[in-house]
């Protein structure tokens, strides 16, 4: 999008572990969306749906219940938490090479203007709280990267893929994430094609509650950007 001459490859989105044979990675088709690309964003900096939007893969009950970590960086903003003594969210009991409950750390990371780094880690439960001190060879992590396309102010092309830390050559294991992902992906879409006709033909103010905190974040400094970069286009 937009002039090729001020494409900067310094700043193309890193991705760890690509390249890296000890990691696993899975993808699909880009996903239409009919919806402004914000309310993907607002949704990915909102993990409290994963508790109602995806009980049967991404979600338990503690997605619900647990506290929310808010940061804003130069680039975007982070929404985070542990949480602790949980049990495995459906979707995940396959992956994780322990058993019983576990401590589960959730981190939703949105860079402007649309792109994301979703980390999921499942430590055995008593063994978590410190991302950078895991239990080798007793955890389970999914690096998800989205990255959204708006086509026009109601339509979204979603791109994405997972690289995950076991089982890297496992072609059933990359179909059965592959697949489900996808599930958990059109959940999502379902939800927020009505979002989107909802806030169209809205007839009453919105109202923002304390969980909206990391998406209205990141609207009011992408917006910020925008027009300041209107103004600079003006100016030249």
């Amino acid at each position: 999008m937009g002039d090729p001459a001020l494409a900067d490859p310094d700043k193309i989105f890193h991705i760890e572990h690509f390249d890296d044979p000890e990691w696993g990675i899975n993808r699909g088709d880009a996903i239409p969306f009919a919806c402004n690309y914000l309310y993907i964003t607002d949704n990915l900096l909102d993990p409290s749906h994963v508790a109602w939007v995806h009980q049967s893969s991404f979600g338990t009950a503690a997605c619900e219940e647990e506290p929310l970590t808010i940061t804003g960086t130069d680039n975007g903003v982070i929404v985070s938490r542990w949480m602790y003594d949980t049990e495995v969210a459906p979707f995940y009991k396959r992956l994780v090479p322990f058993e019983g409950n576990c401590d589960r750390e959730q981190h939703y990371e949105v860079r402007y203007p649309s792109l994301a780094y979703i980390k999921a880690i499942f430590v055995p439960a008593g063994s978590g709280g410190d991302a950078n001190n895991l239990p080798e060879g007793q955890y389970f992590q999914m690096d998800s990267y989205n990255f959204m396309t708006p086509i026009d102010e109601d339509t979204t092309r979603y791109f994405w893929f997972q690289v995950r830390n076991v089982s890297p050559n496992d072609e059933e294991v990359s179909n059965y994430m592959s697949e489900s992902v996808m599930h958990a992906f059109n959940e999502d879409r379902e939800i927020l094609v009505e979002v989107q006709k909802g806030m169209r033909d809205k007839i009453t103010r919105n109202v923002d509650i304390a969980i909206d905190a990391g998406p209205l974040l990141f609207r009011r400094r992408l917006q910020k950007l925008i027009a300041a970069e209107e103004n600079s286009n003006q100016e030249a």
